[in-house]
Order: structure tokens, then sequence, then C-alpha cells
């Protein structure tokens, strides 16, 4: 078992946070954020001293329609070209890419002419052998890689383990253990962290941390994550994202000792941004019904369209949960 890394006043300079609220956040109003809206977001990351930003996914326009969603569904280079220019920051760009929902190939192109720095590969255990394809791709063109490994609640420690031994002797950079149903505990957190730090470590490899509050645990379980090792670490604005959402990002922001981080231009951009998208109808956050999917370890689709549906019999939803699991 490793030692705790640092402590509540230290600053470890090898934590990076990323902005996941585009990509994360968009899956709550199907991509459609305004451009100023991403701009804003853009020029706040770099006012904060966000190290990375994650613009959306490169999903596969033969298996999602381009008129069923906004542009950060797809994030074709001319997009985030019009929002960054030629990026010169020191913010990293990523995208997200899912096993199975992109067209790799032909909509990833060398990162000699990308503005993107990082592919963040989204993989399920019995996905692995079509996520080392992609790492071995995206690795070769240039790119720094991710690996985000899903609901790791849902799979055995067997399959954890063998999955752990492929990617570890794969180029990727980052190991990320995702909370996708925001079911674990602080005490999992801690076991699931630990086994993924002393892999990653043993050869050479960083460890992300990606949750969600189905619980109210995010912020703790992410907290307990950098603990235990992990050094980068996923939050959005307001913790905006599917369901529940994930880990504030002004919770970190202000946690973190790190003294190039500015909390007052995030904090301008909620006020104005955020309040304006909820304005408009999206929802997300903690409620009873992701609070029962979360404990029941079960995706939150069912307690999506409980909420879509604006149902308010959260006994019966129980009911129905226990049901299936029994």
């Amino acid at each position: 078992m490793a030692a705790q890394k640092g402590d509540l006043l230290s600053y470890r300079p090898d934590i990076k946070l990323l902005d996941a609220t585009i990509r994360d956040g968009g899956l709550v109003n199907d991509f459609r954020f305004s451009d100023e809206f991403v701009k804003a977001l853009y020029e706040t990351n770099v006012k904060s001293g966000i190290e990375y930003m994650e613009f959306g996914y490169k999903a596969s326009k033969e298996l999602f329609k381009k008129e069923d969603f906004g542009k950060w569904k797809f994030c074709d280079e001319e997009d985030i070209r019009a929002v960054v220019g030629e990026n010169n920051t020191d913010l990293k760009l990523t995208v997200m890419a899912d096993v199975g929902r992109c067209d790799f190939r032909k909509d990833i192109i060398p990162k000699k002419d990308s503005v993107i720095d990082t592919i963040r590969i989204a993989t399920y255990t019995h996905q692995m052998p079509g996520a080392l394809e992609m790492i071995e791709y995206c690795h070769e063109l240039g790119y720094e890689t991710t690996v985000n490994i899903m609901a790791i609640s849902a799979n055995r420690e067997e399959d954890i383990s063998k999955a752990l031994e492929l990617v570890c002797a794969s180029p990727v950079d980052v190991i990320y253990l995702v909370d996708s149903y925001g079911s674990l505990y602080p005490e999992q957190l801690r076991k699931l962290a630990y086994e993924y730090c002393n892999a990653a470590e043993a050869v050479g490899k960083k460890v992300g941390i990606h949750m969600h509050n189905n619980q109210q645990l995010a912020f703790a379980n992410t907290i307990e994550g950098i603990a235990c090792g992990a050094s980068y670490v996923d939050a959005t604005m307001s913790g905006m994202g599917r369901g529940a959402g994930n880990c504030f990002m002004e919770q970190m922001l202000s946690f973190l000792k790190n003294p190039n981080y500015k909390l007052t231009p995030t904090l301008k951009f909620i006020e104005k941004y955020i309040a304006e998208e909820k304005a408009k109808g999206s929802v997300w956050g903690y409620d009873v019904p992701y609070m029962l999917t979360g404990a029941f370890n079960r995706h939150p689709r069912a307690a999506i369209a409980f909420i879509k549906e604006q149902k308010t019999d959260y006994s019966g939803l129980y009911q129905d949960l226990l049901y299936e699991i029994s």
C-alpha cells in the first residue's frame, strides 16, 4: 500500500486540472453551447491557470446525425480553431473519443496539423483491444493520450487488474479511474486509487480521477484520489455534467494550493454563463433519483428519464431498482 501524497497545506506541482465542462456538460444540452459560452470558458480557463480544457467528443458522423447535436459532439478542427486560433497559451486542449463510437482513423489528424494536444480514449474493460489500438494510433500521430476506463464500479477485480496490466504495457500517458455511476465511497475509491497508482508508477505513467456526484461524493472522492497519488483531475464548472454531474471546478481551485490557480475568473464565469445555461433549462446536479442509482451501483439512465419526465414517485423508483437487482 502506497503512502499518502502530500497534505492539506502542501502544493504538489504534478497535479493538473482538466475542465470537462463542454464534454461532460454537453451530455446535458446535446452540446448546444453558444460560441460565446465556449470562448468565455476558454478564456476563463487560461486566466484561472487550469492546465487542460476538453472541447467535446470526436464522434462518428456515420453513427450520430450532425443536425441532432451541437458542434462539440464532433469537434472539427476548424470549429476549435475558431475559438482558440493557434492557442498561443499554456492551456492544453483535449477531446474524447469513445471506443466504437468514432471514426478515429478518418477524423483524428496528425498532431502537427492540429491545435489539439491530447486525445482521451474512453473505454469499458471489455473493449480493451479497441482502446489499445486507438492509443497506439494516436500516440503515433504525436498526441499525448489518456485512457478513461469507465464504469469501474461495475467491474470484477480480476477484470480491472487485467485492464491495468494491458494499458500499462501501452504507450498511454495517463490512466483514468472513472466512477461513471457515482457509486463509490471514499474507502472503495482509496483501494482502487492505490491499485491504479502502484501499477502506473511502476511504468512511469500518471493516474487521473473522474468522479460523478450521484451520492454527493465527487469532491470527497476526488481529493481522496489525489491523496493516494492521482495527479490528473477532471472537474466542471459548477459540476455541469451528465445526470448528477461532476466534481466542481470551483471547489478544486479553492482546495488546491497551487499559487498559479486563480478562483476569481471562474467565479465570474459561473455568475454569468452557468446561470444563463440553467435559465435555458439545462438540468444537472444531485437529486434523489441519482442518489438511488448511485447507491445501487446502476447506470443513471433510469434516474435521468425519471427527472426528465418530472416524476416525484421516489419510492416507486426505489422499488423498481430493488426489483431490478433482485
